[in-house]
C-alpha cells in the first residue's frame, strides 16, 4: 500500500473540481460537491454559543426557540440545503425548522426554529447544522 501526502490537490481538466471512483469503481463523485460546506455545534441555553464549528462565525438568539447562524465564506446562492438535530434531554422530540415566514435565508445567514411536536418553540441545550451547497 502506497501513502500519499499532499497540502493540495488540483483537478487536471478543472482546477476546483476532483471526481473521486465510488464504491464498486463503476460511478464517479465529485470530491468538492460531497463535502459539508459548514457545520455549527450550538447551544441556546445559558450562554448561547458555539461549541464549535466549520465555517460558522457566530449564531444570534432571536427569541425563544429561534436562532440565526451566520457563515465566514458565503454560500455560491441560497439553494443549498440544510441537514440538522436539535436535542433537550433524552425523552424531547424536538423538531428544527428553516421557517421561511419568519427569515429567507441569504448567503451568509439561516434561521432555525426549534420546537415540541405541538409547535410550542423551546431553548435548546444541543442545536447541530450542516450546510451541504457550493461556495461563493
Amino acid at each position: 500500500m502506497a501513502t500519499l501526502k499532499t497540502n493540495t490537490l488540483t483537478g487536471t481538466s478543472t482546477a476546483g473540481s476532483i471526481a473521486v471512483t465510488a464504491e464498486g469503481n463503476s460511478t464517479t463523485t465529485n470530491l468538492q460537491q460531497g463535502l459539508a460546506k459548514s457545520w455549527t455545534n450550538a447551544e441556546q441555553i445559558g450562554t448561547n454559543s458555539v461549541r464549535d464549528s466549520f465555517n460558522g462565525s457566530s449564531i444570534t438568539d432571536n427569541a425563544t426557540g429561534d436562532l440565526s447562524i451566520t457563515v465566514t465564506s458565503a454560500m455560491g446562492n441560497v439553494n443549498y440545503s440544510h441537514v440538522g438535530t436539535a436535542g433537550q434531554g433524552v425523552r424531547s422530540l424536538i423538531n428544527i425548522s428553516q421557517n421561511f415566514d419568519v427569515a429567507a435565508p441569504t448567503t451568509t445567514v439561516s434561521r432555525y426554529q426549534m420546537a415540541y411536536v405541538n409547535d410550542t418553540l423551546i431553548d435548546v441545550a444541543s442545536i447541530n447544522i450542516g450546510l451541504l451547497g457550493d461556495l461563493a
